[in-house]
């Protein structure tokens, strides 16, 4: 069986696994595998990192779920690795998959919840109910969502304070092929717009490549990027130089923002200090208190 990541050599073999029965989910869970950074991180947020046995390789914050064995990539994985690890319940974003992996997991008996992922404050706040439920943690879920919704609300305010809302366009890359833009419907257009932006993407839902009429016809004041988009498009000057950006008030102005992209985009108990940083690059000279 060939396994992937940081989850090479730390295999533990599910023994008799395919005969057990579906678990209840409750504070009896002791051995979960968590797919999906936002989960992972609600899961830590809680304070049941101890119960996690594996996490997927976008749970990168808190840092430690980095220590954890590795079963794959979110939209990627595979049953077997996850199998191994005789894990008594799955936790997924909306997302993960393939859904026959996840259906081969529930055939061999594991129990898998799947959370919602609407993005904004109020999927966000489901969940960590989602979540919390899963784990027979309900009062500490309630309070989990109270706190985030009043961060978020306290951010909110001070953003709303603002007198302009400039176009930013969210770019995205791979590393293969051209980079993508966000169009409507994305959580990049969610958060642009709680921090104060507009996309400057319309006309088209999801995620698109970049072409060079797109680019300059939307006529972005701001590139919104991860950091590993940074990275792979050359940092700054790569980025200002590449059809589509070139020539746009964003690349003239060298208006680069560049944000952790699972803060960023995770839609988690971070979501707060998200829009705060991604408003205070927008608008120069905000300064918001996150609590």
């Amino acid at each position: 069986m060939q396994l992937q990541g940081r989850f090479l050599g730390r295999v533990v073999i599910g023994l008799g696994l395919l005969a057990w029965g579906p678990q209840p989910a409750s504070a009896e869970n002791t051995r979960i595998v968590s797919i999906g950074g936002s989960v992972t991180e609600i899961v830590y947020a809680l304070g049941a990192g101890s119960r996690l046995v594996a996490v997927d390789q976008t749970s990168l914050h808190p840092p430690e779920a980095q220590d954890l064995p590795d079963v794959g990539y979110l939209r990627a994985l595979s049953a077997e690795p996850i199998l191994s690890l005789a894990p008594d319940l799955v936790l997924v974003e909306a997302d993960a998959g393939p859904p026959e992996v996840l259906t081969q997991l529930e055939s061999a008996g594991v129990t898998v919840t799947r959370m919602s992922d609407e993005p904004d404050i109020g999927g966000v706040q489901q969940k960590i109910h989602q979540v919390a439920a899963a784990l027979g943690l309900d009062d500490l879920g309630a309070e989990l969502a109270r706190q985030v919704g009043a961060d978020h609300a306290r951010v909110i305010a001070q953003v709303a304070k603002v007198q302009t809302q400039p176009r930013v366009m969210f770019v995205l890359s791979a590393g293969r092929g051209a980079p993508l833009v966000a169009g409507e419907g994305t959580s990049a257009e969610s958060i642009i717009t709680l921090a104060g932006g507009r996309n400057a993407i319309t006309g088209f839902p999801d995620y698109r490549p970049l072409s060079p009429e797109a680019g300059v016809a939307a006529s972005p004041g701001v590139i919104l990027v991860t950091h590993r988009t940074m990275r792979l498009l050359g940092g700054i000057e790569g980025l200002v130089t590449l059809p589509g950006i070139i020539g746009t008030p964003a690349a003239d102005d060298r208006r680069i923002v560049a944000i952790n992209g699972l803060l960023l985009l995770g839609f988690g108990p971070r979501t707060p200090e998200a829009v705060a940083e991604l408003a205070e690059a927008l608008h120069p000279g905000l300064e918001v208190s996150r609590r």
